[in-house]
């Protein structure tokens, strides 16, 4: 006997027992017996109402993820104990990333009180503030290269995911503000088209279900062909070296890149810039193709100008139906912008006496907004006998033969040399789940724009975004695996919909009976739960500090 408390009546047994916090929760109140048979009271029923309304849905979808990941004790082994038993801070960041993505300083004075975080976490919103999210960011960032680690071994034992393909790609994301205490915010070549914005570049790998594998983050004006080198080596320390192959777009191509992943006999399927495929003309006038499939055909060929002594390499050159029609619509709406604008520069030399700097200027400036049918025209700037300048222009028939010709084609090389086209093709076309992975981060995680301007709280950022990623592909193969389909935007939208309430029952012994309960999921609700094999709890417990 640990102790002795007297003899209590039911209603101090019952009082015991809610301090100690409930016959299931804790080891104290496994010191009790259950509770005797409710007594029934009476309640006024005109009186019954319903309060503090908020979403439960998403969060609690989201807390059956990072259980199911592993999420919540990998961050309790990686940070040093401290006064919260559990890094709750880190979990109300990624999961209001995942549902309701928003500052910090949002989330502390509105997000967490308006949804049931204070009771799947088990902290109260009164002790919630934007410092504390704050200070889990940077907590959270030394343990990024370990939570990639475990996430990627994690996801692979869930799912029985195979890592042949490694797909590679890089996107940029934009500031607001001038980042002065940023030096990995630059300005460069801006997907977002905010070239006025300074940026930082995110270089991520997927697998070939777009499940990821890892990220680093580079500064805003590295340009993707300097990066491959860093980001191979860093996931072969990671993750080791396993007979893989690396997946990339022409952006990564160079002689330098493709010798170092000779180096050490790595396998890879890679874009070529649009002028090698010049050195294959001779190719695309045969008719040896193999059809992949509607609109579109593809065919091995061998480099006439390999070197015998190196590794062989195998060519893939694609060509697609869709593709030419594209790339044709693109050539005359830009031929067509060079006449007009070639036309007015004309005109406007007969009418009035220019310069003939002024003159290349302009036609410089337009060529160069007009790169795609740029080589479709041939200029000469001259001056008359009164030193006025003279504009003369043609078209050259032979780019409009090769253009022809060449559009809907582009040109793969790989050193994988027991696939067929076909296999090779199929793999590099995998390439679009990296883009969508992007995607996600940016319209459904909101990864864009940033507004911290520290250097550490930007990279903590972007990996609270990563985390939500991790989460929204894992309830994709959850929702695959149930026969749901490979897109959880729609199942989480609709889970989201539930929400918790308070139900208050007044007495008519003047007291009022409080209960914190999840509303029922509808019909269609009620399928998804059942095809994930998901359950929703009856009532809430309030969080206690």
């Amino acid at each position: 006997m640990v102790a002795y408390l007297g003899e209590m009546d039911a209603a101090g047994r019952v009082g015991m027992m809610d301090g100690a916090g409930g016959v299931d929760q804790t080891a104290q109140g496994k010191l009790f017996e259950p509770p005797p048979t409710r007594r029934w009271v009476e309640v006024d029923h005109q009186r019954v109402r319903l309060e503090n309304g908020r979403s439960f849905g998403g969060y609690w979808l989201g807390m059956q993820l990072v259980d199911r990941l592993g999420l919540t004790d990998e961050l309790s082994r990686l940070m040093e104990p401290g006064r919260e038993k559990v890094p709750w801070p880190m979990m109300a960041l990624v999961l209001c990333r995942l549902c309701d993505p928003s500052s910090e300083l949002h989330i502390a004075e509105h997000a967490y009180e308006n949804s049931a975080l204070g009771e799947l976490l088990g902290i109260p919103p009164s002790v919630v503030n934007d410092a504390r999210l704050y200070r889990a960011l940077d907590q959270l960032l030394p343990h990024k290269d370990a939570l990639q680690k475990h996430l990627k071994n994690r996801l692979g034992e869930l799912f029985d995911l195979k890592y042949d393909l490694l797909l590679y790609d890089v996107t940029s994301t934009y500031f607001e503000g001038q980042c002065e205490a940023n030096p990995m915010a630059r300005r460069g070549y801006s997907r977002d088209q905010r070239s006025d914005c300074k940026q930082v570049c995110i270089a991520l790998v997927v697998s070939r279900e777009g499940m990821p594998i890892g990220y680093e983050l580079f500064a805003g004006n590295k340009a993707d062909v300097s990066s491959v080198e860093q980001i191979v080596t860093t996931m072969e320390d990671r993750h080791g070296k396993s007979d893989r192959i690396w997946v990339m777009d022409r952006g990564m191509s160079s002689a330098d890149n493709i010798a170092f992943l000779k180096e050490q006999n790595r396998r890879y399927i890679i874009g070529t810039p649009k002028p090698m495929l010049k050195k294959y003309e001779h190719h695309l006038l045969q008719d040896d193709w193999s059809k992949i499939r509607e609109g579109l055909e593809v065919k091995l060929c061998v480099d006439p100008e390999a070197d015998p002594s190196q590794p062989a390499e195998t060519f893939i050159l694609c060509r697609s139906a869709d593709r030419a029609k594209k790339e044709q619509a693109m050539h005359q709406r830009f031929e067509k912008r060079i006449e007009e604008g070639l036309t007015r520069i004309v005109n406007a030399c007969n009418r009035q006496k220019l310069d003939v700097i002024k003159v290349s200027h302009r036609v410089g400036k337009l060529l160069g907004q007009n790169t795609r049918a740029a080589g479709a025209f041939k200029t000469t700037i001259t001056t008359d006998d009164k030193g006025r300048a003279m504009l003369r222009w043609e078209k050259i028939e032979s780019w409009r033969d090769w253009a022809s010709l060449s559009e809907g084609c582009y040109l793969l090389r790989s050193n994988v040399s027991d696939w067929s086209a076909g296999e090779l093709w199929q793999a590099y076309m995998q390439l679009t789940q990296a883009e969508a992975a992007f995607r996600i981060h940016k319209s459904d995680l909101s990864l864009r724009p940033i507004w911290h301007q520290k250097q550490e709280r930007v990279e903590a950022h972007i990996l609270v975004c990563f985390l939500a990623y991790v989460l929204w592909k894992t309830l994709a193969q959850w929702c695959k695996h149930a026969g749901l389909g490979d897109e959880p935007r729609k199942v989480l939208e609709e889970l989201s919909r539930l929400q918790a309430a308070d139900v208050v029952l007044p007495t008519r012994c003047g007291q009022e009976i409080r209960h914190r309960c999840v509303m029922r999921p509808d019909a269609h609700q009620t399928i998804l739960l059942d095809r994930l094999k998901l359950t929703l709890p009856d009532r809430l417990r309030m969080p206690q500090m």
